[in-house]
């Protein structure tokens, strides 16, 4: 049986809710998307693959796709599913959610790569200056891959382009002054 739509389980249950409900069991349905938009996009975007926040990490589609391109030094976080990502990656998950990071809970770390995939536009806008800024302290570049243009990343960020990989779109940025 093909599970319904992710979309037609947010109308249903709401974003929360849809991924409380499908915490231990997530799973993108555009992986091998994914997996190419990040392949491309790390070469033509010359990114550096760690280390790597896996942001919004579901289970982990990014972090495989990293480590299939030789990541090693990969941590994950997703406030909701910590237990798909730990059973497909292998990782633990730190359960931080937007408004977490945006206040200061990863606040000393870096990274070389932020990527995140299929999440970013679930931020609520009013939120979405400052967790870019937060973001851009941990990091000196940023991979935003979604089906559509949504969000638009501005605040501690400049574009540095985008590729589309079969109606994935990887927009990739440099954190302004890095």
């Amino acid at each position: 049986m093909t599970r319904p739509a992710v979309r037609d389980g947010y109308v249903a249950f709401g974003v929360e809710g849809y991924y409380a409900r499908h915490r231990t069991d997530y799973q993108n349905p555009h992986e091998p998307q994914v997996h190419g938009a990040i392949a491309l996009a790390v070469e033509a975007f010359a990114l550096p693959i760690e280390p790597a926040l896996d942001l919004a990490c579901g289970s982990g589609e990014a972090t495989r796709a990293l480590e299939a391109l030789g990541a090693t030094r990969i941590e994950g976080v997703d406030p909701f599913t910590g237990p798909a990502y730990a059973a497909r990656t292998g990782r633990p998950a730190e359960a931080h959610d937007f408004a977490a990071i945006a206040a200061g809970a990863l606040a000393g770390r870096r990274y070389g790569l932020i990527v995140c995939s299929f999440a970013l536009h679930l931020c609520p806008p009013s939120r979405l200056p400052g967790l870019t800024w937060a973001l851009s302290r941990l990091a000196p570049r940023l991979l935003v891959l979604s089906p559509h243009k949504r969000p638009e990343v501005g605040v501690g960020w400049r574009p540095l382009g985008e590729l589309v990989h079969a109606r994935v779109r990887a927009r990739a940025y440099a954190a302004e002054g890095g």
